[in-house]
């Protein structure tokens, strides 16, 4: 095997995030040995009052938000304020919250799962709690033309995208302008850790815009539900049931934004 070029995206920046490897580039009339980056995904282990009760597959990376906005989604806290202590282990592949629960709560996490329609399996063990929740109403509107400007930059492959062509990426944008941003291999990682940032900032997310690269399938449109998150926003499609929760729960549900278009599937009137 003759020497291995550099990948052209070779950086010392996605070490922590992948491993390097050789490849084989086969061409139609040629074979070259290179390196290329491989996403690393890591089993991270969710404590709760020091007893573990989830493994994640996740890049290690944000681990705090990460855990405070799953529990937050599935409703185990309802608060950040809650918490009392959050400790990430010196590996990165354990993180322990102390906290206040739900019972309720922290006892449906153990009950009937439903596999998500994800990438890299999702485990929702909540979802039916968003049903009790009130339909949400606000006055929040966004310009159609802000969105199309934003999904432009949003949609552009991140470097590490680049490097692996393996993650995910998610961005809340609250009405002052706030970006929180989150990049894993699985969309409802990137979202929990987006949520779970501005939790931890103690920001009030309920006049802010969810931006996504994954589809929108109903558990996605729950996490918005949860936290009372208006208008999320995908570059990819939507599914039925996406549709009839973001129908039932007052969210505005826009998909395929890309270029100079937008489908808008309900709940119009917040684009202007």
């Amino acid at each position: 095997m003759t020497k291995p070029m550099r990948s052209e995206n070779f950086s010392p920046l996605f070490h922590d995030f992948c491993n390097e490897v050789v490849i084989q580039k086969v061409f139609e009339d040629e074979v070259i040995s290179t390196y290329d980056y491989i996403i690393k995904e890591e089993k991270v282990s969710f404590l709760l009052n020091n007893e573990k009760f989830l493994s994640v597959m996740s890049i290690a990376k944000n681990q705090d938000a990460h855990i405070v906005g799953f529990l937050l989604s599935e409703a185990v806290i309802q608060s950040v304020d809650d918490i009392s202590a959050i400790e990430i282990s010196a590996d990165g592949l354990e993180v322990n919250v102390s906290a206040k629960i739900s019972q309720e709560g922290y006892a449906n996490l153990f009950k009937e799962k439903t596999l998500t329609s994800g990438c890299c399996i999702g485990v929702t063990g909540n979802a039916k709690v968003c049903y009790e929740y009130s339909f949400i109403k606000t006055p929040y509107r966004v310009k159609a033309k802000e969105i199309l400007q934003h999904i432009k930059v949003f949609n552009k492959p991140s470097d590490l995208f680049d490097a692996t062509g393996c993650v995910h990426r998610a961005e809340l944008i609250l009405e002052d302008g706030t970006i929180y941003e989150s990049e894993d291999i699985g969309r409802h990682n990137a979202i929990d850790k987006v949520i779970g940032q501005s939790a931890l900032a103690k920001r009030d997310i309920r006049k802010s815009i969810l931006y996504t690269s994954g589809r929108l399938s109903m558990e996605m449109v729950v996490k918005c539900v949860m936290h009372r998150i208006p208008i999320v926003v995908s570059k990819s499609a939507v599914t039925f049931q996406g549709i009839e929760a973001a129908k039932e729960h007052g969210i505005t549900l826009v998909g395929f934004a890309r270029n100079h278009k937008l489908n808008v599937y309900t709940y119009a009137g917040r684009i202007e």
